[in-house]
């Protein structure tokens, strides 16, 4: 049975960016509880906040105020190279540009977070993952050779092949056609299912929204609906 205890718990999360108008508050007080396993999609018009809290949530964006909680650790406190070994550990993410390095394969690609990490079978580990995801012939394959919707797969193995407790997809299909798309939200889905990784995805397109257990939606910097 699934363990529904919280993964990511925010608090009054605030964040607040310098411009040349002066100080814009993006997220404006959210609280926000995710539990393991959970497929929850994360919707809200643009410049709503979306990308923005899960940049916090991936602590990638720190917050101005407020308590991150992810994976029973506080974010607040831990430094750039603390939170880098966080993420390793424990979340994946996956952006709307596929952020493949250029000059590695496909199985390069997926073997850097185990690389980092220092697994002795990341190679191996890699190339299990690319097959898992219909990529077992393209391992040498660089990115320019692939597809859009190959290079997003590559992406999401590269995502899921340390095992982290969190995926963040932030909408991961907004740069391929609908077919190509719906094929990689599949695989999307039927990874979260299988490795029990709680899943926050963004996304503009309803009918994904409604394939996840729960919804969220954010308005001007807040949650304003947090229920199925």
């Amino acid at each position: 049975m699934a363990d529904f205890s919280p993964i990511v718990r925010l608090e009054q999360v605030r964040l607040a960016l310098a411009s040349q108008a002066g100080i814009v508050p993006i997220l404006k007080g959210v609280d926000l509880k995710l539990s393991a396993g959970e497929a929850v999609g994360l919707v809200g018009p643009s410049g709503s906040g979306k990308s923005t809290l899960m940049m916090v949530i991936a602590g990638l964006e720190r917050a101005s105020a407020g308590r991150v909680m992810v994976a029973g650790t506080d974010l607040g406190p831990l430094d750039e190279d603390a939170l880098a070994s966080f993420r390793r550990a424990h979340v994946g993410i996956v952006f709307q540009s596929f952020h493949l390095i250029p000059t590695m394969t496909a199985l390069e690609n997926v073997a850097v977070p185990l690389e980092l990490a220092g697994r002795a079978d990341a190679a191996a580990e890699a190339g299990r993952l690319l097959d898992a995801v219909g990529l077992g012939s393209r391992l040498s394959h660089y990115p320019s050779q692939l597809s859009g919707g190959e290079q997003q797969r590559v992406a999401l193995a590269r995502a899921f092949v340390a095992r982290p407790r969190l995926l963040l997809a932030d909408e991961p299909t907004g740069n391929l056609d609908r077919a190509t798309g719906g094929a990689v939200i599949d695989l999307l889905f039927a990874l979260n299912a299988d490795s029990g990784t709680t899943l926050l995805l963004i996304t503009h397109d309803p009918a994904i929204a409604e394939r996840c257990a729960r919804i969220v939606r954010m308005e001007d910097g807040r949650v304003a609906a947090n229920g199925a």
